[in-house]
């Protein structure tokens, strides 16, 4: 994957009905913001106090909005990895497509060139490599739902797995 030829799209139920498509120059022209904000994993490991540093996903959610009857979506990523979320979770003010980490661009091991983050859930619903973003209108399993984890994955629920539910 290369800057140059990644891009951000958005589809599915949106409200217009459309697909919208962000390359990176799109993409990095976009308001940035910083999120400070601990990384849980669900095998109990946590980072603190980590940095995150992108494009809040509110701002990406306000250029291709879902439509009304679309709540969920899938975030797909590069690798055949996907995660399912609300849109709820994403609108959340520290949700970020991030592409750096403590104020370093993000490494390959760490999602570069973009990583979704949503500090409230686990690590596992916020894809690193995203690429897609397709609204649903009914709930759908990403990767590791499919695998017996939690469809919503609440850090301070620990709702780590599915047999929770």
């Amino acid at each position: 994957m290369h800057q140059d030829t990644w891009t951000l799209t958005i589809s599915g139920a949106t409200l217009d009905g459309a697909t919208t498509t962000l390359g990176w120059t799109e993409f990095s022209a976009l308001p940035r913001v910083d999120v400070l904000a601990d990384h849980h994993c669900v095998s109990r490991q946590s980072s603190q106090d980590l940095v995150w540093s992108g494009v809040a996903a509110r701002t990406v959610v306000q250029l291709a909005p879902p439509a009304a009857d679309a709540p969920f979506i899938i975030a797909y990523a590069a690798y055949g990895y996907s995660s399912n979320v609300t849109v709820d979770d994403l609108l959340s003010g520290r949700s970020v497509f991030a592409t750096h980490l403590d104020r370093k661009p993000l490494t390959p091991e760490h999602g570069w060139p973009v990583r979704l983050v949503m500090p409230h859930l686990y690590g596992w619903k916020g894809p690193k490599w995203v690429v897609s973003l397709e609204y649903l209108t009914a709930p759908q399993r990403g990767f590791w739902e499919q695998h017996g984890y939690h469809f919503t994955g609440d850090v301070w629920r620990e709702e780590r797995y599915a047999h929770q539910e």
